[in-house]
C-alpha cells in the first residue's frame, strides 16, 4: 500500500488515499473520483506552475539585463561627453600656449594630436567640434589678426573651414582604415590633419588674401607670391605640424587603445 495525499476535486480538501487503488471516495463531501485522474491533474498543475515560474524568472531575468543595458550605456555616453569636455579643455589650452610659440608671422599648432585622438575615439562629429573649437580660439588669442584687417569674412570662414575640416577628415580617414590596421589608420589621420588644416589655410589666402599676401611678399624679398606661401607662411609650422603628428603616431595609438577598453 501507497498513501499519498490529494485534494478532492470538488471541496478541495486534502485527503489520503490508496495509491495502488483505482477510485476514491472525499470522506467530507463523499465526491467519487479517480485517483488516477487526480495524480495527472495535480501533474499537469505542478508542470504549469514550473513553467510559469519559469518564465516569471525568464522575465524578470530579461526585464535586469535591459536595465543594466541601458544603465551601461547610460554611462557610456556619459563617459564619452566627459572624454570630449576633456579633449576640448585641452584643445583651448594647447593653443592659447601655441599661440606663444612662433615660427616666421604665425603660431605652431599645438592641437591636432587631441583633435586626431577626439575623431578616433568619439567618430567623426567630436573631430569636427574639436576643430571648431580650435578655430574660435585662433579668432579669439588674436594669431589671425593680420588677416582679420583685410577681410574679417574671409578670416573667419578660412579659419573655422580649416579647423572643422581637418577634424572631420582625420575621422573619416581613420574610420576607413581602422578596421583593416589600426596603426595605419592613426598615422594617416594624424597625416591629414595637419594637411588639412595647412591647405585650407593656403586656399583661403588664395581666395581673400591673395593681392596682401603678394604685398607681404615682396616686403620680405619673394619675387613669387607662391614661394612665399609656401616657404614665409607655412614651411616650417606644416612640417613641424607633421613630423610631431607621426612621431607621436604610437603614443595616439596607446591612448585610443586606452580609451576604448574604458568605453
Amino acid at each position: 500500500m501507497k498513501i499519498i495525499e490529494l485534494k478532492c476535486p470538488e471541496c478541495n480538501s486534502a485527503i489520503e488515499v490508496d495509491a495502488e487503488c483505482k477510485e476514491a471516495i472525499c470522506k467530507y463531501c463523499g465526491t467519487k473520483f479517480m485517483i488516477d485522474d487526480e495524480i495527472n491533474r495535480v501533474h499537469l498543475e505542478n508542470a504549469e506552475q514550473t513553467g510559469y515560474e519559469f518564465e516569471k524568472g525568464r522575465q524578470r531575468a530579461m526585464q535586469e539585463h535591459n536595465a543594466y543595458k541601458h544603465s551601461s550605456k547610460e554611462l557610456s555616453k556619459t563617459n564619452k561627453i566627459v572624454l570630449l569636455g576633456v579633449l576640448t579643455a585641452i584643445v583651448i589650452v594647447l593653443q592659447f600656449l601655441g599661440s606663444f610659440i612662433k615660427f616666421g608671422p604665425f603660431s605652431i599648432s599645438l592641437v591636432l594630436i587631441p583633435i586626431v585622438v577626439g575623431a578616433a575615439l568619439l567618430g567623426v562629429g567630436a573631430g569636427a567640434w574639436l576643430g571648431f573649437v580650435f578655430g574660435m580660439i585662433v579668432l579669439l588669442s588674436g594669431d589671425a589678426t593680420p588677416f582679420m584687417t583685410v577681410s574679417v569674412f574671409g578670416t573667419i570662414t578660412t579659419v573655422l573651414l580649416k579647423g572643422v575640416a581637418c577634424g572631420t577628415l582625420a575621422g573619416l580617414v581613420y574610420k576607413a582604415v581602422e578596421k583593416k590596421n589600426k596603426y595605419a589608420g592613426t598615422i594617416l589621420a594624424a597625416v591629414t590633419a595637419p594637411v588639412v588644416n595647412t591647405g585650407i589655410f593656403l586656399l583661403g589666402c588664395l581666395v581673400f588674401f591673395l593681392p596682401t599676401v603678394r604685398e607681404w611678399g615682396a616686403a620680405n624679398g619673394f619675387e613669387s607670391v607662391g614661394k612665399y606661401m609656401i616657404i614665409g607662411f607655412v614651411g616650417f609650422n606644416f612640417l613641424f605640424e607633421l613630423l610631431v603628428n607621426v612621431v607621436l603616431s604610437p603614443v595616439i595609438v596607446r591612448i585610443i587603445d586606452i580609451g576604448k577598453k574604458g568605453k
